[in-house]
């Protein structure tokens, strides 16, 4: 591969309790495309002999306690969880109102007509109106939902407060309410808190993993054909979205590509092979990519700052010459899939209007190879690809999108980009005799396409034999690839400012 032509990729994941080297310079986090991610970080732990009480206020808001793993990744110290406890209700101001329910506290309130001048008003909080368990909601079924809804619904007063002023009741809040104190119970950040019992005292730094909800990431693909010719260049990102209620520092970040077997709420690695990758301009890839286990790694060469509410890109791939080729479609049975949905062979074939109605439109597609001699030749995880072309100003225009699926070395990718604009098609039944006596079915089709274009272009007739699946050609005009079961195909080349048509007739028997 010549240096014009070089490219650069990123690889992420180890397994989910990496060496402990990884925890020395911060966080790690595996983020998988399934929309959660596997935490990893170290806990400095002091421990006395016996049973020890520890709070760790460092982990997301959606963290999945019964994930977790606490150990010392030395082997040296025993640790026995007695007792595990999450709490992911940071304190706010319904909190605490709900905490101070039955108590007077101070409310600061604007007298209207009285600008800039502040009152306090002393408020019995007979009840919060704070909703809990929000949470919860999606985990136990709709009948919780209903009874909890119930519970907080303004029609039942439930998510309403209620303060007593002067002995008199207010549905309202007086004013802001001017708490005295944070209470004992309350936390700041989610929290994790342990009941430890260790074998020894000592100090160490215990390795905690846990799987987490709320972040995701995704590939984008950039390409760009010059004003003449399909020849591309490429360019792919990695973006990734921290919603997770946490930020990283300095943390070591890998991608999962693949698809993961997770179980959804209803509402140690076998060997890797690594390929050497080329670098752009020699410089070192900012992302490598590897095998693991089924899937693929791709790794964030430098430590990264994670924000929560953020969502970061790197580019992770760039290559330059991969040669494509546009493919130009007609599907001329023009179906509504909600008129028609459930419908069965029988169905299909004794309604004499399926299928007859025409869709002028020809889908463009474009296809290329992702080899190495086509430049590329590497994984390409799922994502969005964007295509582009310069006009003669320079300027790149923007010619369509679509997305494709987990795509291995030396596979085809085709994805349409939408409709041409010089091309028409035409499709009408001339014949249509059903014996239902002799148990059999003619019928015969005329397809136009209509070539606007200023040279010549191979257009691709795509027919469903719907009506049957025992059916044979009886007559054509062309000859067809048969693609599966009950589709064919016809190649068509139009000419420039020409019309062509095919006929067939198809035979169905059952």
């Amino acid at each position: 591969m010549g240096k014009d032509n070089m490219k650069t990729l990123i690889s992420i994941f180890v397994g989910c309790l990496a060496a402990p080297a990884v925890f020395a310079s911060g966080p790690a986090l595996t983020i998988y495309n399934q929309n959660f991610a596997v935490v990893r970080d170290s806990v400095h732990l002091d421990l006395k002999a016996g049973v020890n009480n520890i709070s760790y206020n460092d982990a997301t808001m959606h963290l999945e306690p019964d994930s977790v793993v606490l150990r010392d990744p030395t082997g040296k110290q025993a640790l026995q969880i007695l007792e595990q406890n999450f709490r992911a209700d940071p304190v706010s101001q319904a909190l605490l109102l709900n905490y101070y329910e039955g108590k007077t506290i101070e409310f600061e309130s604007q007298p209207e007509g009285l600008q800039g001048k502040k009152e306090i008003i002393r408020g019995k909080i007979v009840r919060s109106g704070y909703v809990p368990h929000q949470q919860a909601f999606g985990q136990y079924g709709q009948e919780y939902y209903q009874a909890q809804m119930a519970y907080s619904s303004p029609a039942s007063g439930g998510g309403q407060p209620i303060i007593e002023v002067n002995g008199k009741l207010m549905f309202r809040l007086p004013g802001e309410p001017l708490f005295p104190a944070l209470p004992d119970e309350s936390i700041l950040k989610p929290t994790l808190t342990w009941q430890l019992n260790a074998d020894r005292s000592g100090a160490l730094d215990a390795e905690l993993s846990y799987v987490t909800g709320g972040m995701s990431w995704q590939a984008d693909y950039n390409l760009v054909a010059p004003e003449k010719g399909d020849t591309l260049d490429l360019v792919g990102w990695v973006t990734m979205d921290n919603q997770s209620g946490k930020s990283f520092n300095h943390a070591k970040i890998k991608l999962m590509a693949g698809d993961v077997n997770k179980i959804q709420n209803e509402n140690g690695p076998r060997g890797f092979s690594r390929r050497a990758m080329a670098t752009l301009g020699g410089a070192a890839p900012v992302v490598t990519e590897k095998t693991f286990d089924e899937y693929h790694l791709y790794t964030l060469e430098r430590a990264t700052t994670l924000l929560d509410r953020e969502t970061k890109q790197v580019e992770f791939v760039r290559a330059d010459g991969i040669k494509s080729r546009p493919i130009y479609v007609y599907d001329g049975a023009k179906i509504d899939p909600n008129r028609y949905y459930g419908w069965g062979f029988e169905n299909i074939r004794n309604d004499r209007d399926y299928g007859t109605e025409s869709n002028p439109k020809v889908w463009v597609m474009r296809e290329f190879m992702n080899s190495e001699s086509n430049h590329l030749g590497i994984p390409l995880p799922k994502g969005r690809l964007r295509f582009y072309r310069r006009d003669a100003d320079g300027q790149m225009e923007f010619t369509g999108e679509n997305t494709i699926d987990h795509t291995p070395r030396d596979e085809m990718i085709r994805v349409a980009t939408g409709n041409a604009f010089d091309l028409v098609g035409e499709r009408k039944r001339t014949n249509h005799n059903l014996d239902s006596n002799r148990r059999m079915l003619d019928e015969s089709f005329a397809i136009k396409v209509r070539n606007h274009k200023k040279e010549a272009v191979e257009i691709r007739v795509v027919e469903h034999l719907y009506r049957w699946p025992t059916w044979e050609i009886t007559e054509k005009s062309n000859t067809f690839l048969k693609t599966d079961a009950q589709t064919i195909e016809f190649r068509v080349e139009a000419k420039p400012d020409a019309e062509e048509t095919i006929t067939y007739t198809a035979h169905y028997s059952w």
